[in-house]
């Protein structure tokens, strides 16, 4: 299930000022800011020539008095219009993000198995955190730098034609050479921004990999291996942030040279005699102070390309994941209960970018209320059989009934809730041991039932010995408990479901013999009267299965009972020989 293509840069751009346009009270009072701001910038300029021709050359008493007046409210409304700019840009971006965030996030808990198997997890984290930074400081902080600058050169232009209309035509000439400037930037940022979007993601992937798996590096000796990945990407990183800070760079120092050519053309062009008899000091002194005012905004302009590039390459990587398309779910039939039966119809599944199939006109029917045990090799495809009942994956061809009817037709969350997963790998939250069994939509369990899950999961022997019981926190991924103990845990959290349909993935794997005494009796009692769908890797522990499906490269090659596959001395003996071999060993 693959993301949507990305659409053009203004297209992008437009769908992210939707974002903030969501916001137009603020918006308004934003860019009112702006060109109070602009205004107040120009007007001080405009009050040069006063203050040089009527203050220290003609000495008029009104304007000396008036002046200082002036100037005071003239800098009291642009401190004003300074922070309704910043701060509305600031709620604006923040509001952005903050609603990128969640959209992503939710979409995350809607996407399919398949996409979380294809997409790197520094990838998945990078959006959340830096990639919508950037969409904020495209949406907010580069339109602030557009509108304040724009009218800034805009009021400053106004300020010279007043005061030396032909001077000021004839600095037009510098218009298209920064419009040229802007362009040529804007390419060059644009072939940047991806990069640096797809470097990052790499940059937390790794970190995220080196700190989950931490005893490996060192006990496999591969510090020196990560630290070469990690500086090889970083500086692939590095290297693309100076490519937009030269870039940049390059730019302002243009902008400069042009400014200053633009400025001595002024200066030489005012003391023409022409000129110095029809343009007074102060008129002069205005014009060169609105010229020197616009440089600034001139350079800004010029380097927020960077800015809009980069929140358009990141806002592309947003849409795109948050157009994909979702799970299925277009079934409408619900489920108080489910009787439990599963039939799967000549099902093959081929995982994409895979050499074979996975499974292989598959037929078979689990009886409701009865144990079916799927042994094989590893990769006989046992765990994708089994994750097909949850619709985690979609069979390419064959079909899937519960209770009679084909699993799209349930929809999705009733189908879920009529089962209950317990794997070898335990996934608990860094939350309480309570908060761990009641856990999602159990969240409504009395104290009593998550306390007699517990019991019945044979956990209560090391909660009560916690420091907190039942509150105390699990860690994160259960750092805080041993592997039994957080395999007891999921087992309470599969108990206080109490869903009809069961699937164990080799829960009792690489456990210790009391663990595993106790978490085998804890099971007994959860299979009771359940349909069970156990992946077994010790075939001792599914010996009394209602019957036991041997898997080879994705097809079934047996099925039976435990006692009647020895006796045909087929796949299931062989593996049985082996472990028996081995035990003996």
């Amino acid at each position: 299930m693959s993301q949507a293509a990305p659409v053009s840069a203004a297209a992008t751009y437009r769908r992210l000022l939707g974002y903030s346009a969501r916001h137009w009270p603020i918006a308004v009072l934003a860019v009112l800011g702006m060109a109070a701001d602009a205004g107040a910038t120009a007007t001080f300029a405009w009050l040069i020539q006063p203050m040089l021709d009527d203050l220290f050359v003609h000495r008029d008493a009104a304007t000396i008095f008036w002046m200082p007046i002036v100037i005071v409210l003239l800098f009291v409304l642009r401190g004003v219009a300074t922070w309704l700019t910043d701060y509305g840009t600031a709620r604006i971006g923040r509001s952005v993000v903050h609603s990128l965030r969640e959209q992503v996030f939710a979409q995350y808990l809607r996407m399919p198995a398949g996409f979380f198997d294809r997409e790197p997890s520094g990838q998945l984290i990078a959006r959340v955190t830096y990639t919508a930074e950037q969409v904020a400081q495209a949406s907010t902080d580069a339109v602030k730098v557009v509108v304040l600058d724009s009218l800034t050169v805009i009021f400053m232009l106004g300020v010279m034609l007043w005061y030396g209309p032909a001077l000021t035509l004839a600095l037009f000439v510098m218009a298209p050479l920064i419009a040229g400037l802007v362009w040529v930037v804007g390419r060059r940022y644009r072939r940047i921004s991806h990069s640096i979007q797809r470097s990052v993601g790499s940059v937390t992937g790794i970190v995220e990999e080196v700190v989950g798996g931490q005893r490996e590096v060192k006990v496999y000796g591969g510090r020196d291996y990560e630290e070469q990945r990690f500086a090889q990407i970083n500086e692939q990183n590095r290297r693309l942030n100076l490519k937009v800070a030269s870039t940049n760079a390059l730019s302002t120092s243009l902008v400069q040279i042009i400014a200053a050519s633009a400025l001595a053309a002024v200066v030489f062009f005012a003391t023409r005699p022409g000129m110095l008899q029809s343009m007074s000091a102060g008129a002069f002194m205005a014009l060169i102070t609105a010229m020197l005012s616009m440089l600034p905004s001139f350079k800004r302009l010029t380097t927020v390309q960077a800015m809009m590039q980069r929140g358009v390459a990141a806002a592309q990587d947003l849409f795109g994941l948050i157009d994909a398309t979702p799970e299925s779910d277009s079934g409408t039939a619900q489920m108080a209960r489910s009787r439990g039966e599963i039939v799967l119809q000549d099902v093959s599944l081929q995982y994409p970018g895979a050499v074979g199939p996975a499974l292989q006109h598959i037929d078979l029917r689990c009886p409701a209320g009865k144990v079916t045990a799927l042994v094989g090799r590893s990769g006989s495809g046992k765990t994708t059989l089994a994750s097909l009942i949850p619709r985690f994956y979609e069979p390419d061809t064959g079909c899937i009934l519960l209770d009679g009817r084909p699993l799209p037709e349930w929809r999705l969350d009733s189908l879920r809730s009529q089962i209950a997963l317990v794997s070898q790998h335990v996934v608990l939250f860094n939350d309480s041991i309570a908060r761990n069994i009641a856990y999602g939509a159990l969240g409504g369990a009395s104290e009593a039932q998550i306390a007699a899950a517990a019991e019945a999961a044979n956990a209560m022997e090391f909660i009560r010995r916690l420091p907190q019981g039942m509150d105390s926190m699990a860690g994160e991924g259960g750092a805080l408990l041993s592997g039994g103990q957080r395999q007891r845990i999921a087992i309470a959290r599969a108990i206080l479901k109490n869903a009809p349909i069961l699937i164990l993935d080799e829960a009792t794997s690489a456990l210790d013999t009391e663990s595993e005494r106790l978490i085998q009796d804890a099971l007994a009692r959860l299979m009771r009267e359940r349909t069970t769908i156990v992946i077994a890797h010790r075939l001792s522990t599914i010996e009394h299965a209602d019957q036991i499906v041997v898997l080879d490269h994705g097809r079934i090659v047996e099925t039976g009972r435990h006692e009647d596959l020895l006796a045909r001395d087929g796949h299931y003996a062989a593996l049985h020989r082996m472990q028996f071999h081995d035990a003996q060993a």
